[in-house]
């Protein structure tokens, strides 16, 4: 039976090929009122090409589309995605980008659910980051669907593995936490760890931190992201880091952390070329998070105020309406944080 005029065709072409159906449909008319007609795609039985037409004049998307790589509809997705989101989640954009290398110069309609499980399948990083991944592909099949630049969400069929990670996040013992200050002045770097730890701030957070939102006289400072709620927040500074603090603020330097030349560290460099040479060093067995968890263990063993830790963690409390803080709050923080 013939299509309907404007429906599209399917052939076959001559010579061995692979996939010798090809699917043509119309994409407009020119001056002369003759169709202008594009290809669709190539398949390797008719019945396929049949499906695939049909597919297209049910949901009919812009073809030049079709040309975007995996790297492109990607740049298309972060342009709309990064001003609506925490510096947080575009790193883990990035991240879960980077470690999709395989598809970047693939055309996007031509990724299958084979090609994403793939880089699952072999990243050998822990199940956090293979989840990261995944979150990417739904947000990257979820803007195509959105702006017609494909039909179809393979995102969905992807699979990941079974989750048998245990929380090894362990808080520093009050001797470990002894042995850091014993030892502040033998290896650079360890009251970063200590600020850490006497404020709560995530790694991230900690390299992020600049000079000029440091009050020393009012102790306190405004730093850290992620949430809404941990996005600029107060974080008290206790007596025991003031001095850690004041010492670190070259007046040369835009950032409180930052690497022998005075220039901003990122969290990946900070971690390596850091945290980890302290840990070793004296024979301590920690991540960076670990500070955080031993801020809140401190905390709580302390009986400091709930509310007021999760002020200065950043967390999200019914309590929390907004981000201004008066006097009494920034007191009140002062307080619990004193408590350890």
């Amino acid at each position: 039976m013939k299509n309907p005029n404007g429906y599209g065709s399917v052939c076959k072409l001559s010579g061995k090929r692979r996939k010798p159906f090809a699917v043509t449909v119309t994409t407009g008319w020119n001056d002369e009122g003759k169709q202008r007609r594009e290809y669709l795609g190539y398949y390797k039985s008719r019945r396929e090409a049949m499906v695939a037409l049909a597919d297209y004049n049910n949901n009919p998307y812009d073809l030049s589309a079709g040309k975007l790589t995996f790297k492109e509809v990607y740049e298309r997705l972060i342009k709309e995605r990064f001003p609506k989101i925490s510096k947080s989640n575009q790193l883990g954009y990035e991240m879960a980008f980077r470690r999709s290398e395989p598809l970047h110069d693939i055309k996007f309609n031509e990724v299958r659910k084979a090609h994403l499980q793939s880089v699952i399948d072999n990243c050998d990083k822990s199940w956090g980051t293979k989840k990261k991944i995944k979150v990417l592909f739904n947000q990257m099949y979820k803007h195509a669907l959105e702006n017609d630049l494909t039909h179809k969400d393979y995102a969905r069929f992807v699979e990941l593995p079974k989750n048998d990670t245990k929380n090894s996040r362990k808080p520093f013992t009050l001797d470990e936490i002894n042995i850091l200050w014993e030892n502040i002045h033998r290896f650079d770097d360890i009251d970063s760890v200590l600020i850490m730890i006497y404020t709560g701030l995530r790694p991230g957070e900690l390299v992020e931190v600049k000079n000029k939102s440091v009050q020393l006289d009012e102790r306190y400072f405004r730093g850290g992201f992620k949430t809404e709620a941990g996005t600029n927040r107060v974080i008290p500074i206790h007596k025991k880091i003031h001095k850690l603090i004041e010492n670190r603020m070259d007046p040369n330097n835009e950032y409180l952390i930052t690497n022998f030349e005075g220039n901003k560290l990122s969290y990946y460099v900070y971690y390596h070329e850091k945290f980890k040479k302290i840990m070793q060093q004296l024979e301590l067995n920690h991540r960076p998070h670990d500070c955080r968890h031993t801020f809140a263990t401190l905390m709580d063993n302390a009986d400091a105020n709930k509310l007021s830790i999760k002020r200065i963690m950043g967390h999200a409390a019914k309590d929390i309406t907004d981000k201004v803080y008066t006097h009494k709050d920034i007191k009140q923080l002062l307080m619990a944080i004193d408590r350890l």
